[in-house]
């Protein structure tokens, strides 16, 4: 069965880290794109970032450029999204999914979501 699986959310005060991995069993990541998307509460889903399934091409939306960066382990079959300086409107669900193109459009693949509160 193919999967993807978020973790590593959590509660964060602003300005602190979290690092989001998205495991996928059933089928190897290397020959996929995978993109990150977060969903707050009462807003739409957005796309955050994008990695090619070589590695080669990442992308980020405005608000996050500098702050987060998208990274893959192919040998841990794991794609990874370290936020930094995390403000209290990056709070949301984060859910990692295949993708058609970096950038493109979201694929068939969605992992289960992790939530990433920014509170003091």
């Amino acid at each position: 069965q193919l999967q993807l699986v978020e973790s590593g959310g959590g509660l964060v005060q602003p300005g602190g880290s979290l690092r989001l991995s998205c495991a996928a069993s059933g089928f190897t990541l290397d020959r996929v794109n995978i993109g990150w998307f977060r969903q707050a509460p009462g807003k739409e889903r957005e796309g955050v970032s994008c990695i090619s399934s070589s590695g080669g091409i990442t992308k980020y939306v405005d608000s996050v450029k500098g702050r987060f960066t998208i990274s893959r382990v192919n040998a841990k079959n794991t794609v990874y999204l370290q936020m930094n300086s995390l403000k209290p409107e990056d709070t949301a669900v984060y859910y990692c999914a295949t993708q058609v193109g970096c950038p493109g459009y979201p694929g068939n693949y969605w992992g289960q979501g992790t939530q990433v509160t920014v509170s003091s």
